[in-house]
């Protein structure tokens, strides 16, 4: 468990003190504005971060494993290189983020938006992408084995050289999505 009470960590975050490398598993910071907040490299896992506005947050290198960040405002977060395995970023905005190489092994995507995000070279294996927006995404190089991108919205996406073996697209739209060197498809 975390090492900061939800106080404790509040009060460092409001008087702009880094929240990198602590360890903050299954912290409850739901609903709070931590807009900018440094959180890299950061144990969050078992976290509770409901509708939290993580707006420009630092998060790259985070775990993130099994938090609960449904309904999260990431707009340009960086989660670049952050594992984020079975966790819910349901109905979440991560337009503009960053998640190059992240690990989102069945991550819960339902209804996000990823409109320009980056996820080049992210391992995005069994993640549930239904009715998720990925207009203009990045996904070069990244692996969706058995994704679930049923009804998302694919336009403009860059799939360059990426692994979708198994990966479900029906009723997907795919205008002028590049699928160029792409596996499974």
């Amino acid at each position: 468990m975390s090492q900061l009470t939800r106080d404790q960590a509040l009060e460092r975050i409001n008087s702009g003190q880094s929240m990198a490398d602590l360890d903050l598993s299954g912290i409850d910071l739901s609903y709070e504005t931590l807009k900018g907040v440094d959180f890299s490299n950061a144990n969050l896992s078992n976290a509770h971060l409901q509708n939290s506005n993580l707006e420009s947050a630092n998060l790259s290198g985070a775990n993130l494993n099994e938090a609960f960040m449904f309904g999260c405002n990431l707009f340009k977060a960086r989660l670049d290189e952050a594992s984020c395995e079975e966790t819910n970023l349901q109905d979440s905005n991560l337009e503009k983020a960053g998640l190059v190489k992240a690990k989102l092994f069945h991550a819960a995507l339902l209804g996000s938006n990823l409109d320009n995000a980056d996820l080049s070279g992210s391992d995005l294996t069994r993640a549930r992408l239904k009715r998720a927006s990925l207009r203009g995404a990045n996904l070069s190089g990244a692996t969706l084995k058995n994704a679930h991108l049923v009804r998302g919205d694919l336009t403009n996406a860059s799939f360059l050289n990426a692994d979708l073996t198994g990966a479900v697209l029906t009723n997907a739209v795919t205008d002028g999505a590049n699928f160029t060197g792409a596996a499974g498809v």
